[in-house]
């Protein structure tokens, strides 16, 4: 029951409450059957569904986000986990922006279906989600009744939205300045706008919402705004035709620039359409009344397109990564049944209540009827209960042949003049003999005097009542036709998501089938949706709204008794308490509680419904209790399964002590045995070392004996053998002597002789030095004599030449010494230089201090004739391959100097090329016989995977035409591009090695996507890459694009590589994560 206000009974505190309690425990509460439905998917392995049905404005949009708010605290918890869950509860405030709005009878109606399948693993936690939507009732974007209002977002944006947001839209808050907003409810008492803007912007961030994605969606809400107040004007043609122009262009140019599309072409599309055959096209212009059908419908597919486009974006957010079997749980939160007292219930209003049919079968269905069928099938007494079955209501709508829907697209698709009188009159026709049908001019003539039903209008008796049809906008909203002009003028739109939403426009695509109708499609549509509730089992949430004025404390009794009729909750009650409670096969019954009796555990050998018996037979039930089918037990009340349930709780601790006991015994024993092995073991060891300890005592002792033996023995030895010496020495001084004694007397006698020889020769040195001295002294005076006589006659030469030159000689002497001095100066300072001479490398910038003011010109032009001598040097000794590293080197400066954190690091780093030495190693001798062109590179090269942010090894070659990229084991060609297919490479300005091979769209490389790599040697890459492109002939230069974000395209998705720092995690090491479908984050460790 709706109590329209905040009760507080949905609080924490209730949760905990009904977690993991019995169903029929506490007070009924919709946390009782979200409980439930949980733990069934999560013990039995059985997937659910929840269907909350109700009228406009009962709470089943509430409910259902109670639902999912209760799944969501009582499941597990974990970073993965928490994100799924917030992304999963985020996901319904940006489907209630676009896909609600106040109605008359709800503030915040659901104007669309929602399905929503929830996944779990195996151990109850959430892995994701899948939302399927249906019907939005996009009719509401051009036109709302009275009293009700737009989308939601329409006025969120226009009240939240900052200023330059505005601006940037080309929007004003001014809700009176659109067409497409009604005036009268435009502002709601309860809801906050600008505050539910910025809800719905951090909900879309939370999903994954990229910036700009955010922003395109925004642009196409401005531009369905501006669309509104495009007006038209008649004009005649020389032919006398009418067609329309447009009044005024400024809101036609506003929106033409938010979406990127030429004026000229959408207002040629505005003025004309194109008819196709197969063989020829007719081009006809439009009047005022097609301009304004086409701008609407224009509006309307863009808005509805949108929509879907945000449910499939969610859905690739919030959808499972793994692909093995999940539990399923699925939440129903679809219109309600609508009947609009004023007989204005449109097309829209026939499709809503024929889902709530539908709906309505399932609950008969797998209720009243199945559970009656089933009493009967299994042979329990059983007395029929009564109940209105509307599968005659839902054939009248879907018959294939006879059905008002089918009837519907037969005259929407028949050649001729339709209109919706035709439609009437073909259902006037058919269906006249219905008994739930009624029509003033159908052949059953007791309707032509029922004056409250009009002529244009039919009636149908639906199982909530009957509701009243207008049938005029039928065909139109039925067919949902978009002219082909305007899908062509969109799909040349520079905008981001307008291609994506108007794929029929591609001129290469023309489809000249029909498109279906809007009526078979949600046919479709709700039968795929039937099966696939009819494969889970079913958990019922039925909102009873207390009145109509939208207010509390206020209960009409006739409104909630004709909500509880029409439901069919009477005769469910019935059903109820007239049937069992619960029941189930006899194999899981007896596998669940056969604990519980001592002849059925733990193994109980015959037929499973023996056992059961068995079992129930020694147990204190009472046998009115319970009652056995032909392959199921029937338990009539829930306090019997309460029993039942307790007691194998009580069982299961019995067995689970039981366990521990065994365990623990076992735990101990093992520990005994260990110890006792341990001491045996230890005993052993301890033996082993006394015994060697006693071994080496022995040992030891036996040693010394020895020792002391042998040098007993060797004592002796020593003594014998030195006696032995000493007579030796003895006999050998003797001899000595002897020797000495006759050697003294010789040498006595050879001295006497010597003596007497140097007698004589002294006295005859004496002599000869004596005449020596006398010959000495005359040479001597006669040398003096001729030294005078030369000294004498140079003096006089002298003097003779000092006379001659005197004069000539004090005249120039100063400027000659002058000269000379300076001449020695000069001299002295260029062998200085030749001992002081800087080093030969060209970096060296040192000179030798000049020693003296005057050299100043020199010692500024020494230097510079120095350095480029010895830069002559220098470049003379350079080779040719020398020659291209240096300029390589020279031109990644040029590339990357002040730019990337990784390239001070690069310039000490000699650029290799070949670094796999491809050539010469055997192992890749297949890879280097593919490639035909010279290697100028060779490296192994990390491929980034967009799916985990994991790198897998790729051998990497670029050639003078192509870069190819191999696996590293096999030498396997993984892909190879050709150099004009390169548009450009991305890198991030950290010290990181990842960067992007970007391609030419278009490009035959293209078909795969961009490449994202990793390497240790980015800046030779890159810059061999930049020369080797600015070489080729037939290549444009080769852009480098350095970006701590940017966007990476793989197969049909974009997604963005962002660069961010952080302290290092794994060492010093760079680390991908991918955080969505749309993002990879690199997380670069900060440098010291």
């Amino acid at each position: 029951m709706n109590p329209y206000r905040v009760l507080p009974i949905f609080t924490p505190e209730k949760v905990e409450e009904y977690r993991n309690r019995n169903f029929y425990e506490l007070s009924p509460h919709i946390y009782a059957l979200a409980d439930e439905a949980y733990r069934s998917l999560r013990d039995q392995d059985k997937d659910q569904c929840i269907l909350i049905t109700g009228e406009s404005g009962a709470g089943k949009t509430e409910a259902s986000k109670l639902v999912m708010s209760y799944v969501a605290a009582v499941c597990g918890k974990g970073q993965e986990v928490n994100k799924v869950k917030e992304q999963l509860l985020q996901s319904n405030p940006v489907l209630e922006a676009f896909g609600n709005a106040k109605t008359v009878r709800n503030d915040n109606s659901s104007r669309f279906g929602k399905y929503m399948d929830i996944e779990f693993d195996f151990k109850g936690d959430p892995l994701g989600g899948v939302i399927s939507n249906y019907l939005l009732e996009k009719s509401r974007v051009v036109k709302q009744p009275r009293g009700e209002r737009n989308f939601h977002i329409f006025y969120q944006l226009l009240s939240g939205a900052s200023d330059d947001t505005l601006k940037k839209l080309k929007l004003d808050r001014d809700f009176s300045k659109y067409n497409y907003l009604s005036l009268d409810s435009a502002v709601v008492n309860g809801l906050d706008d600008a505050a539910n803007f910025r809800t719905v912007k951090n909900a879309m961030q939370i999903v994954g919402f990229m910036e700009d994605e955010v922003q395109s969606v925004l642009e196409l809400v401005a531009a369905v705004l501006k669309l509104g107040d495009i007006e038209f004007k008649p004009e005649s043609r020389c032919n006398g035709t009418d067609e329309s122009r447009i009044k005024d262009k400024n809101d036609l140019k506003e929106m033409c620039e938010l979406l990127g599309i030429e004026q000229s072409v959408l207002e040629r599309a505005f003025s004309y359409r194109t008819v196709e055959a197969r063989l020829e096209k007719v081009s006809t212009t439009l009047n005022v009344a097609q301009a304004y059908y086409a701008r609407d419908a224009l509006a309307k597919n863009l808005y509805s397109r949108l929509f879907s486009w945000l449910v499939t974006r969610i859905n690739e957010s919030i959808k499972a990564q793994t692909k093995a079997r999940h539990k399923v749980m699925g939440v129903l939160d679809i219109y309600g049944f609508e009947i609009f007292e004023d007989g204005d219930n449109s097309f829209e209003q026939f499709i809503i209540n024929y889902c709530n049919e539908k709906l309505q079968q399932i609950f008969i269905e797998l209720t009243l009827r199945e559970e009656q069928e089933e009493y009967v099938r299994e042979g329990i007494e059983w007395t029929n209960i009564e109940y209105f079955n509307n599968a005659i209501i839902c054939d009248l709508i879907e018959n294939h042949q006879n059905g008002i829907l089918a009837m519907l697209d037969e005259e929407c698709l028949r050649p001729g003049t339709v209109t919706d009188e035709t439609f009437l009159d073909k259902l006037n026709t058919i269906c006249a003999e219905h008994q739930h049908f009624e029509s003033r001019l159908s052949k059953n003539s007791k309707f032509l005097t029922d004056h409250s039903l009009p002529h244009n209008c039919f009636r149908i008796q639906h199982y909530a009542g009957k509701v009243l049809y207008r049938v005029e906008g039928f065909v139109d909203k039925n067919n949902d036709l978009l002219y082909r002009d305007l899908s062509q003028a969109m799909y040349k739109a520079n905008h981001s998501l307008i291609k994506q939403l108007f794929p029929e426009g591609n001129p290469a695509k023309v489809n000249l089938k029909r498109p279906p109708t809007a009526g078979f499609q949600f046919r479709a549509s709700v039968g795929t949706l039937m099966k696939n509730l009819q494969t889970k089992n079913p958990n019922y949430i039925r909102c009873i709204k207390p009145n109509d004025k939208k207010a509390s404390h206020i209960f009409t009794d006739s409104l909630v008794c004709h909500q509880v009729r029409y439901l069919g909750l009477m005769e469910n009650v019935r059903v109820r308490r007239a049937g069992y409670a619960f029941r189930q096969a006899y194999e899981p019954c007896l596998e669940r509680y056969k604990m519980l009796c001592k002849r059925t555990w733990p193994h109980w050998r015959g037929p499973a419904r023996e056992g059961v018996e068995v079992l129930m037979a020694d147990l204190p039930v009472p046998a009115e209790e319970f009652s056995f089918g032909r392959s199921k037990i029937f338990i009539r009340n829930p306090r019997t399964l309460f029993f039942l349930e307790e007691r194998r709780r009580q069982c299961l601790q019995d067995l689970a002590t039981l366990i521990q006991k065994i365990y623990r015994g076992w735990k101990c024993r093992s520990h005994f045995l260990l110890l006792k092995k341990s001491q045996i073991v230890v005993a052993a060891w301890y033996r082993r070392y006394a015994q060697e300890k006693k071994y080496q005592k022995i040992k030891s002792a036996t040693t010394v004996v020895q020792s002391y033996t042998r040098g007993w023995q060797a004592r002796k030895l020593l003594r014998e053998l030195k006696y032995q010496k000493r007579c030796e020495e003895a006999v050998t001084t003797i001899s000595a002597f002897w020797h000495g004694t006759q050697a003294r007397m010789e040498l006595r006698r050879l001295k006497q002789e010597a003596r007497n020889k140097q007698a004589v020769t002294v006295i005859w040195a004496y002599w000869q030095g004596t005449k020596a001295r006398r010959e000495l002294r005359q040479l001597k005076e006669d040398a003096r004599n001729r030294h005078a006589v030369s000294v004498i006659w140079a003096g006089w030469q002298g003097t003779k030449v000092r006379r001659e030159y005197r004069k000539f000689f004090r005249a120039n002497a100063g400027k000659k010494i002058y000269d000379f001095t300076i001449q020695r100066i000069m001299q002295k300072y260029f062998l200085g230089l030749k001992s002081t001479m800087p080093s030969m490398s060209p970096i060296d910038k040192s000179w030798p201090a000049r020693p003296y003011r005057f050299l100043d010109g020199v010692h500024r032009e020494l230097p510079r004739i120095f350095h480029l001598w010895r830069c002559k040097k220098y470049r003379s000794q350079f080779t040719e391959e020398k020659k291209a590293v240096y300029e390589e080197k020279l031109e990644a400066s040029e590339i990357f100097k002040d730019k990337k954190a990784l390239y001070p690091s690069s310039v000490s780093q000699p650029f290799k090329g070949d670094y796999l030495e491809i050539s010469k190693n055997p192992k890749y001798q297949k890879l280097n016989s593919a490639v035909d062109e010279k290697v100028l590179l060779a490296d192994v090269v990390n491929k980034i995977n967009r799916a985990n942010g994991k790198g897998t090894a790729r051998i990497f070659l670029l050639t003078k035409k192509s870069v190819v990229l191999a696996d590293q084991k096999t030498g396997q060609v993984k892909a190879s591009v050709p150099l004009p297919d390169l548009a450009s490479v991305s890198v991030s300005t950290q010290s990181d090695g990842f960067f992007a091979l970007r391609l030419k769209e278009g490009s035959a490389s293209a078909v795969k996507g961009d490449f994202l790599l990793s390497s240790e040697h980015l800046i030779e890459i890159i810059t061999k890459l930049h020369r080797t492109g600015a070489t080729a002939a037939d290549s444009e230069q080769l852009n480098v694009d350095i970006s701590d974000e940017f966007l990476v395209q793989f197969k049909h998705d974009k997604v963005c590589v962002k660069f961010i720092q952080g302290a290092p995690k794994n060492g010093n090491s760079v680390s991908c994560k991918r955080k969505n479908n749309r993002l990879l984050e690199v997380s670069v460790p900060t440098t010291a």
